[in-house]
């Protein structure tokens, strides 16, 4: 059965007409005679969205029963019982009623999907799951309804509905979005211009990413190598030099000045031993692009030009940006340098920046870390140098009338020999003095022609010259296997040192040095493997890299062991026996992260053990004097009640009983603030959350204070919250309390509610000392009681349960300052609709 396909409307935000462009293409099919039901479609009371219904077939929706109250949801039965062509489906990221087929709607799509019935949707960019902290710290408003990106990725249309954020308020100030009496308070808060150009911004450039998706997923399809510049890709080349820190701050500029540009940072490194470049050096231009925004790539060629070339036109870029040569003038007689190369073969598509920079001319100095070995290229040349040279130069003398002398044509045929010892090394060198000798031998030394030598001087002169030759072609060699030699120990000395400080002082997680790992010495993949014992088999510790994964360390290309039970396995290439070395210090350091991270985590244990501790101590605090007051008071009542010495009047012995009630009560509050706060300890808090009106709920939770010591103020017009009947009146009930304990006697405690957004506020405040703002935050915590609070009066858990049932519910607790003197407790909760709305209304009008 062929799966159906998804088109999705994606909003900036509420109101922008999602759904009633979903209903508007429906009409349009219809009128082709394309089979389209309404499989579940919520108009919430806009009028010109429910006008598109009408004309349309509609699947009877399936009624719910949850804990008393009626819902509706998408039958998915019934939708495939019908089997449309085209199904339309609103609110993809709505949760649906307990008891339904499914938890979410995006579920019941995929079913409809399966079936092979086509699915038009509709869902906001605030309820994609990845953007939720992003949209919470623009909007302040955490989404509680969300869908999982992949689940929008993949449909096969994605098409954005977009509106600027002057008309959209100008929509919900003309009343086509919520109710009047939700238009002030929405405009006010999310409907901000700020927060919704914010959110139009993520739409854009979310739907923009999906975009170039579909773009690269077509070229690749039909191998278009040619670069399409539909958007502004910058690649930056480094060498690992200071200049690169320049480049990506130039490239950064030109891409903020074309809509959507994007920055491609790329180190090549060669792939014959250690990273040519800085690491530290890096390290700090690796941060750099991605505080910029860009993305940080490390590319393995021995050809740089044509490596840079080919991960532009991978990456579809459209400029490359490289620095000026930081070699001197002389140096370009070797060739035309790296810049000069990319210029040339680039290509019309393909713009190329040169930027100037400090180092520009100033010369790159030796190799960071280029190894003894010269390189395959670099042989052949001096190869070429020692044997062909001298044959050329032969032709050259002998085929012209210019009679230089035996001394000028041996000095000749050492310049050839001294330039194969620069190129290819000693055996060049040798053999270009043997065969050079020859060659001076037979053409240029009397009798020509001939093996032998007539004059003795002649004699001595060939043995100087193959004896000057063979000293010159060992010092250059010497000289250059030091220089090689230096650099290396260059760079192993300034990947330890930078190694060492960044784990000694915690920068590096173990994943992280193990990628370094992998990028300095150009490996596939490094996974560190441990083992308890000999008998034991290897685990896996941490890896990186693509592949399968390597099980033993006899598996790996490279192993490097640490202890007897630890060892760095590597795979890609077989290391020579200089880099073994550095290998052996990122091992030994793999070790003591990986040591680190489990003390770190033994840490985070002892700690929470240590704050189980403190509660214990609290807690058997607590019960030696809290809780032994009132037992002492109790037990003191009964024993005058039960002593027959005393003849007890009544009122005295109401007195003596109201006492005993007194103690009781407050033993009761005790314990019962004990055994919250060990619930919410041990996290088996699991609240059973509905619709629940406040005047249900508060004035329920006023018991435990005297009447006359609060005032009651909650609109009638006050929309519902989803939370926990229960855990909510013990919430207000404990903040009520501590609010009239510290309160004056002549102000009553105020306790109002209010709606904000999607949020009902409850404000309880007084007219007590206040709370510094450094201590609003520690009176929060068990145990803590602020000021001179007399011993007796609790444990100071009040409202450490408090907070912690109001995040069990969704909701928040903080403390402001009461204007004119005292505190304001602020519970803020999830607003919800009436009883008579579906619960799938909130993925829509409660964002507002």
């Amino acid at each position: 059965m062929t799966r159906g396909r998804l088109r999705i409307y994606l909003g900036a935000a509420p109101g922008v007409g999602k759904t009633y462009a979903m209903l508007s293409e429906a009409h349009r099919r219809v009128e082709r005679g394309t089979d389209c039901v309404v499989a579940f479609v919520e108009h919430h009371g806009r009028p010109r969205t429910e006008v598109m219904l009408h004309g349309l077939e509609q699947v009877a929706r399936k009624e719910l029963e949850y804990r008393g109250a009626a819902f509706t949801e998408m039958d998915v039965d019934a939708v495939l019982a019908r089997r449309p062509q085209v199904a339309l489906v609103d609110e993809l990221a709505h949760t649906n009623v307990p008891g339904s087929r499914n938890a979410k709607r995006w579920q019941d799509v995929e079913e409809l999907l399966a079936a092979g019935v086509d699915v038009v949707s509709t869902v906001n960019i605030q309820h994609l799951e990845s953007l939720g902290d992003v949209v919470e710290s623009i909007t302040g408003v955490r989404q509680r309804e969300t869908v999982p990106d992949e689940v929008v990725r993949r449909a096969d249309q994605i098409e954005l509905v977009d509106m600027s954020p002057e008309a959209l308020r100008r929509r919900m100030a003309h009343g086509n979005i919520y109710q009047p009496d939700k238009v002030d308070a929405a405009l006010s808060n999310y409907f901000r211009p700020g927060n919704l150009t914010a959110l139009r911004e993520l739409a854009l450039l979310w739907v923009a990413d999906r975009v170039d998706e579909y773009l690269k997923q077509y070229r690749s399809e039909h191998r278009v190598s040619k670069i399409w510049g539909s958007r502004e890709r910058i690649v930056v080349g480094l060498t690992g030099g200071p200049e690169g820190r320049t480049l990506i701050r130039r490239a950064a500029r030109l891409a903020e000045k074309g809509a959507g540009g994007e920055v491609l940072a790329v180190y090549i490194a060669s792939s014959d031993g250690l990273t040519g470049a800085s690491p530290k050096e890096l390290a700090v231009q690796r941060t750099l692009v991605e505080d910029l925004g860009g993305t940080f790539h490390h590319v393995v060629g021995d050809d740089i030009p044509a490596a840079l070339l080919a991960f532009a036109r991978g990456v579809n870029a459209t400029q490359i940006v490289l620095g000026v040569s930081r070699r001197k003038s002389w140096q370009y007689v070797f060739g035309p340098g790296v810049g000069a190369t990319v210029a040339r073969d680039s290509g019309p598509d393909l713009d190329v920046h040169l930027i100037t920079h400090d180092e520009a001319g100033k010369g790159r100095g030796l190799p960071i870390a280029r190894g003894a070995r010269l390189g395959r290229s670099r042989l052949i040349w001096g190869w070429l140098a020692g044997i062909a040279g001298p044959m050329l130069l032969t032709l050259l003398l002998t085929h012209t009338d210019a009679d230089l002398g035996l001394t000028n044509d041996m000095l000749l045929f050492l310049t050839l020999t001294v330039a194969a010892a620069l190129l290819g090394g000693l055996l060049p060198a040798l053999a270009s003095a043997a065969f050079g000798s020859m060659l001076l031998n037979w053409f240029f030394t009397p009798p020509v022609h001939r093996i032998t030598i007539a004059d003795p001087k002649n004699i001595l002169a060939l043995v100087i010259f193959v004896a000057v030759a063979v000293s010159v072609a060992s010092v250059v060699d010497l000289a250059a296997r030091r220089t090689h030699q230096a650099a290396r120990l260059r760079a192993e000395s300034e990947i330890l040192s930078f190694l060492a400080g960044n784990v000694l002082r915690g920068e590096t997680s173990l994943e992280a040095l193990l990628e370094r790992v992998r990028e300095t010495f150009v490996m596939e993949s490094v996974a560190l493997l441990e083992r308890a014992s000999e008998r034991e088999p290897w685990t896996c510790a941490g890896r990186v890299g693509p592949g399968q994964p390597v099980n033993r360390p006899e598996d790996a290309d490279v192993d490097m062991p640490v202890g007897d039970h630890m060892a760095l396995a590597l795979t890609g290439r077989v290391l020579p026996a200089e880099d073994r070395r550095v290998l052996a210090a990122f091992a030994a350091q793999s070790a003591v992260v990986l040591d680190r991270q489990r003390l770190q985590q033994e840490a985070d244990q002892a700690r929470v053990l240590a704050e189980g501790n403190r509660m214990r101590t609290a807690l058997l605090a607590a019960v030696s004097h809290d809780l032994r007051t009132p037992l002492a008071g109790i037990k003191a009542a009964v024993t005058s009640l039960r002593s027959d010495d005393v003849a007890w009047s009544e009122e005295d012995q109401a007195e003596l009983l109201a006492g005993i009630e007194e103690g009781a009560d407050r033993l009761d509050h005790l314990i019962g603030n004990l055994l919250d706060m060990s619930r919410l300890q041990t996290g088996t808090v699991t609240p059973l959350i509905r619709e629940v009106d406040l005047e249900e709920v508060v004035p329920m939770a006023l018991g435990g204070v005297p009447e006359d010591s609060t005032e009651l103020d909650i609109p009638e017009t006050l929309p519902m919250v989803f939370v926990d009947k229960g855990l909510l009146e013990r919430a207000v009930a404990n903040v009520v309390e501590n609010a009239v304990k510290y309160s004056s006697s002549d102000e009553k405690v105020l306790i109002s509610a209010s709606a904000i957004a999607d949020r009902v506020e409850v404000r309880v405040v007084d007219r007590g000392p206040g709370v510094p703002n450094e201590a609003k935050d520690r009176i929060f915590e068990p145990f803590q009681r602020y000021g001179d609070s007399p011993r007796g009066n609790g444990v100071g858990l009040g409202l450490a349960v408090a907070r912690g049932f109001t995040k069990a519910m969704g909701g928040s607790l903080h403390a402001e300052d009461t204007p004119g003197g005292g505190l304001t407790m602020v519970l803020s909760l999830p607003a919800a609709e009436g009883r008579s709305q579906a619960a799938s209304d909130l993925s829509e009008t409660t964002v507002s």
